[in-house]
């Protein structure tokens, strides 16, 4: 009787191979090779303490990618580091006591040997965290560089003041109107800003977007709307006074001048200068300008916020209209950072206008009706029109309109322009809604910013000989605000150029930077320059990147502007940083809640007869929607438990299982446990046939039976199928073909169709194939397997098979069968069946039998390959 096969050992397995692999420097990359060139890169993590189930998925899918491609022969890049600088370290600093940069690397540590747990196969010589000198040295040369190229510049502008934290925040750090860390409403100031001029290349950004073909539409699309491209008509209308006498002008940009004959009233922001020099003398003008700035200046609060208006004084005279104006308000909603920080207002077709106008009891006149409206029902549309709840925005017929009635809405605003600009009150033009880049953070835990201030000089960049400008190591953070503000010594120096007393920037970068460029560093992250232009030219751009969605606008911007600035300043050669994009699901799980609403962890619950209980106290416990696993909810699972229990190939083979990598997947207990099932059932396949295969490098034998060849053919369509599921990122397809080829396998075992010398040798072949075509998933499990078929070299260096075509090649077809010419069934015969054969195949059908009920079959007509119909009466 045989021995049974012991259980596989996870824990012992994976730790030896992890060892082997470091000890030979395995996934340590050359920059020259003879072989192509493969980058695949995942969005390197932030420091936060611990991975989560969302980097299980992400730098499994990539190393996936990474294996895969350096077994068909390619030279791969597969770094790794850490987007290390931000405010969570200097809230710990806070809370904790500690340096953030002891908090920073203490939580790299730890992450790192998570990592390398999961058996990634990453250049580890590579590795670097922004927030090493080394990296933000070559940062502020970058910066410099790009100082001189005229792409930086330094003004004021409106910005989200956290008054607890004392640091600008971006848009989407905003919440609800607070800020996404301290929780303190969020205040609007003008604040003297660092600036990346992203904004001169707009339009190149926006039209680059239509050559990357491997990246997500939806991600593009993203993108296109952030830029916001929009055609338009700069606008000057004349403003009069009270006594209506003339006073001055108000520009404005608008993509609607088709709707011109619908104006009721004209807007300018709070912080426009008609506004600021009227409320000088105004007090109820400041207060309203106060009360706006306390909104901030995301546009989802004040999309959200009441509209509000302050009137001016002033009116707006119609260019069209004899004698009609139109008064002149300060208004909350908008913005001074799109067009010219003034609007004309029309109600009619616009719902933040027309919500502005209810609101303040203007005339709300439409001017654009719906195509199929019929004239009969033209009254009544004008009539109620004030009474909807939402605006008309879409096409249609001008009304109310003079000479632009009955024109489309195209039409009309052709004609609008050519008479705008024959009057001298205005020109077509190009507007974009991206705003450029502010990079200035009132924070400790950043780049510095490599600039001087002196009173006598102005701004001097710091001469890249004095380079890097570190950070002080003696800071505190006994007191809200930058402690490089408050630091005695750091900030006060020479002037470079005159020699007197001078102070440095006390502002950081935007973490956004650190991020922008770090997938040049990786190609060579010792060199003393930024980059080594040939390293860099070399790898780039990143064949394959793999993060998540949320980071579709902002970083991946940030970083297409900053590949092109790097370009402009000679330290790379392309445009765009990622040639293709891969944005993966999240990972979700079950919510639980206690009887008192508190939320639970999924190991603190426990399911007997259909109900929920918690472990410890044995309380009901309410079960409810599965979401993204988060921390807040708790509804999270701890990588190392899994790993630790089931092991790093169990915990990779459910990311990769059942759902496509693009959707969200559910994390279930079932789900780990059917996977560390086929884990165990792969292993006892494995050393089934390992004690009926011939050797390794046995010559094939000169014929194969029927068993055999099945076998064979199995083996190739499978390995051709792979070969082509893992390039295009199908993981769970290419898992569930390696299911059914250990299923054809295993059935070949328990047939004892291995007796013979053909099976045994077609066995050897089909379990190399499995092992093989599984490594790139299960590396360790594989590795010890492929010692197990008695190989005594590396499978991570073995190079990955080739299918042979002659396998590949049908030799049956699957016909339709019809009956007087509706579908009734198909038929499968051979590929070189006669007509005769394939006719007596499609009557013998059942259901073509059931089909044809009592009637006589008067003809078949067999079209061979394709189909076959039955005519019966």
């Amino acid at each position: 009787m045989a021995k049974p096969v012991e259980r596989y050992d996870a824990g012992t397995v994976e730790s030896r191979w992890q060892s082997v692999w470091e000890e030979r420097g395995t996934f340590v990359t050359p920059n020259t090779s003879d072989r192509p060139k493969y980058y695949v890169l995942e969005m390197f993590p932030y420091p936060s303490g611990r991975i989560h189930m969302g980097h299980v998925r992400n730098y499994t899918m990539g190393d996936v990618i990474a294996r895969y491609m350096r077994a068909r022969g390619y030279n791969v890049l597969h770094p790794m580091g850490w987007d290390a600088f931000g405010m969570p370290a200097e809230n710990a600093a806070i809370e904790r006591g500690i340096h953030p940069a002891r908090w920073t690397y203490d939580n790299i540590d730890v992450m790192r040997s998570q990592l390398k747990s999961m058996g990634l196969s990453i250049d580890w010589s590579r590795e670097f965290a922004t927030c090493d000198v080394e990296y933000y040295h070559q940062q502020q040369r970058l910066f410099l560089d790009f100082l001189a190229a005229g792409l930086v510049t330094r003004r004021k502008r409106k910005v989200n003041w956290d008054p607890v934290d004392q640091t600008v925040l971006a848009n989407e750090q905003v919440i609800d109107g607070r800020g996404w860390r301290s929780g303190a409403p969020v205040e609007s100031r003008e604040l003297t800003q660092w600036f990346f001029r992203i904004t001169d290349y707009a339009e190149e950004l926006l039209e680059a977007l239509d050559g990357l073909g491997r990246w997500p539409e939806k991600v593009r699309l993203m993108q296109r709307n952030w830029i916001g491209r929009s055609e338009g008509v700069r606008l000057r209308f004349d403003l009069v006074d009270g006594s209506n006498n003339r006073s001055g002008e108000l520009e404005v940009f608008t993509t609607r001048h088709d709707t011109l004959f619908g104006m009721s009233f004209c807007a300018v922001s709070p912080d426009h200068p008609l506004t600021r020099e009227l409320a000088a003398n105004d007090s109820g003008l400041a207060e309203f300008v106060s009360e706006c700035q306390r909104l901030g200046t995301s546009e989802e609060a004040i999309e959200r916020a009441a509209k509000k208006g302050y009137d001016l004084g002033l009116r707006a005279v119609h260019p069209f209209i004899e004698g009609k104006t139109v008064p002149v308000f300060a208004a909350n909603f908008v913005l001074m950072e799109y067009g010219t920080g003034a609007i004309f207002g029309c109600p009619g077709h616009d719902q933040r206008d027309f919500d502005f106008a209810k609101a303040l009891g203007l005339d709300i006149i439409p001017v654009v009706a719906p195509a199929d409206l019929q004239d009969r029902d033209l009254d009544a549309y004008v009539a109620t029109y004030a009474e909807r709840d939402e605006v008309y925005t879409g096409p249609g017929r001008m009304i109310n309109s003079g000479f632009l009635d009955g024109l489309g809405v195209d039409e009309a605003k052709a004609e609008v322009a050519e008479r705008i600009e024959q009057l001298g009150r205005g020109s077509r033009t190009v507007n974009y809604r991206l705003r450029d880049w502010g990079i200035s953070r009132q924070r400790y835990w950043g780049c510095p910013i490599p600039v001087i201030h002196c009173a006598r000089c102005g701004i001097v960049p710091v001469p890249v000989d004095e380079l890097p400008v570190t950070l002080p190591d003696d800071v505190t953070f006994d007191q809200p605000g930058n402690p490089l503000d408050r630091h005695p010594t750091w900030k006060f120096v020479d002037c470079p150029e005159c020699g007197g007393k001078a102070e440095r920037e006390t502002d950081t970068m935007d973490t956004f930077v650190d991020s922008s460029w770090y997938f040049a560093r990786f190609t060579a992250p010792r060199a003393k320059t930024p980059t080594d232009r040939q390293a860099a030219d070399a790898w780039l751009p990143v064949d394959q990147y793999i993060g998540g969605v949320e980071h579709a606008i902002l970083h991946l911007l940030y970083s297409r502007f900053f590949t092109r600035a790097m370009r402009r300043t000679g330290h790379v050669g392309i445009d765009e940083p990622f040639a293709g994009l891969f944005t993966q699901g999240m990972v979700c799980h079950e919510t639980y809640k206690d009887s008192a609403g508190r939320w639970v962890f999924p190991k603190d619950v426990e399911f007997r007869d259909g109900s929920a209980f918690h472990v410890e106290t044995g309380e009901p416990i309410v079960v409810g929607p599965v979401e993204s696993m988060s921390k807040s909810k708790r509804n999270v699972v701890d990588p190392d438990d899994i790993i630790a229990r089931y092991g790093a190939d169990t915990a990779r083979l459910f990311m990769l299982s059942d759902t496509p990598p693009e959707r969200d997947i559910e994390w279930t207990d079932a789900g780990i446990e059917g996977a560390n099932r086929f884990v165990q059932r792969f292993w006892r396949i494995v050393n089934e046939a390992a004690s009926r295969v011939p050797p390794p490098g046995t010559a094939a034998p000169a014929a194969f039976g029927d068993h055999a060849l099945a076998l064979r053919k199995a083996s190739h369509r499978t390995l051709h199928d792979i070969s082509q599921d893992i390039p295009a990122l199908r993981f769970n397809v290419a898992v569930a073909r390696i299911h059914e080829l250990a299923n054809t396998i295993s059935s070949f075992l328990s047939a004892r169709q291995d007796a013979s010398d053909d099976g045994a040798w077609a066995l050897r072949e089909a379990c190399e194939f499995l092992v093989q075509m599984s490594n790139p998933m299960m590396p360790h499990l594989t590795e010890e397997s492929w010692q197990i078929l008695g190989h005594t070299t590396l499978l991570a260096d073995s190079e990955w098979p080739i299918a042979d075509r002659a396998f590949l090649e049908e030799d049956t077809i699957t016909i339709p069968v019809q009956v007087n010419g509706k579908r009734r069934d198909e038929i499968t015969v051979s590929k070189d069946a006669s007509d005769a054969e394939v006719e007596a195949a499609a009557l013998s059908s059942i259901n073509v039998q059931r089909a044809l009920g009592g009637m006589t079959v008067r003809k078949v007509v067999v079209v061979p390959a394709r189909i076959v119909n039955v005519v019966a009466a």
